[in-house]
């Protein structure tokens, strides 16, 4: 398979799988409920992330058959820029906790009612009981794929960004991002009378402060390594 055909399988089939994981979402035992909050899915990092990442993929592909247009390509690259560190770090901490601390990373079951067997299957984690969860298909499309896709193209098909880029763009790109979704969900907060995640509900606001501004630092590290890796 030629080099454009390797671009056009994974861009397609990146965007199709997050726009599955997606899609799916309205099949979930606690849809329902985070549709009724301020914000409704657009309060979880994972969702922000995922769009960015869909739309980076989206445009890869308008890319890989009209590579000409100049504005398509660095409009890709700059949202690159942000996708793949802030999809890095959803991975990284999504995944982590999953594994050692499920109930600070997956919602609690509100009500005795709220969850039966019909309405979910177990995903990754089966260890702590009574917490909303999602089948495996769709938790890998929604917190792995667009980390992994995004890795892949960065290393396979793109040019590193230059020091200069990765340095200043880099550096704006996670500050307005971590600083964004903080500003948001605190917002949303104040309505909503809890955050999407239980570990930022379970903290008091110097705390979630902290973690906004380490997880900025840790998505603009990683970039940093990833492009200092890049051949």
């Amino acid at each position: 398979m030629s080099s454009l055909g390797l671009k056009v399988v994974l861009h397609a089939a990146a965007a199709a799988i997050m726009a599955y994981g997606y899609g799916n979402i309205k099949y979930t035992p606690a849809d329902a409920w985070i549709r009724q909050q301020k914000g409704g899915h657009s309060q979880f990092l994972t969702i922000l992330g995922l769009g960015i990442a869909w739309l980076t993929m989206i445009l890869s592909l308008v890319s890989d058959f009209v590579p000409a247009i100049k504005a398509v390509r660095w409009l890709k690259r700059t949202l690159l820029m942000v996708a793949m560190p802030v999809s890095f770090v959803i991975s990284s901490i999504y995944w982590s906790m999953l594994i050692f601390v499920p109930e600070k990373i997956l919602m609690p079951v509100r009500g005795a009612s709220a969850f039966t067997p019909e309405q979910g299957v177990p995903s990754s984690s089966t260890s702590v009981p009574q917490l909303y969860r999602i089948p495996l298909s769709m938790d890998l499309a929604l917190h792995a794929v667009p980390a992994i896709s995004l890795l892949l193209d960065f290393a396979l098909f793109e040019r590193k960004y230059t020091k200069k880029q990765a340095f200043i763009g880099g550096l704006l790109a996670c500050a307005a991002a971590g600083t964004s979704y903080g500003y948001w969900v605190e917002y949303l907060a104040t309505f909503n009378g809890t955050f999407p995640y239980p570990f930022l509900t379970d903290n008091p606001p110097h705390i979630r402060q902290l973690i906004y501004a380490g997880a900025s630092s840790g998505a603009l590290v990683m970039f940093w390594i990833l492009n200092a890796l890049h051949p």
